[in-house]
């Protein structure tokens, strides 16, 4: 959950709530200096938001297919059961 969560969901929501920051930082400012023309969230450039964030989705996601993973080098060993419990799929380096 936590890899959905890191991997697609923060890239995708990333731009808009840099967004969000910019535009409170922007009414502040125009407060301050006495401006009437205040941006609204409403006319936020929704779809180059969404873009952008997809764009750092696909980034991020071939980043860690081509950084991460294990070695293909080995023996596979299938998924057994042992004792009751699940022992997940696994490549065995090869003896040297």
């Amino acid at each position: 959950m936590s890899r959905i969560l890191l991997q697609v969901v923060a890239p995708i929501l990333l731009p808009s709530v840099l967004y969000a920051l910019w535009l409170v930082a922007e009414r502040r400012r125009l407060e301050a200096v006495g401006s009437a023309g205040t941006k609204h969230w409403a006319d936020a450039p929704w779809l180059w938001l969404l873009a952008l964030g997809v764009f750092f989705a696909v980034i991020i996601t071939m980043a860690l297919a081509l950084v991460g993973g294990e070695s293909i080098v080995g023996e596979y060993v299938p998924p057994q059961i042992k004792d009751g419990r699940i022992v997940p799929g696994h490549v065995v380096p090869p003896s040297r």
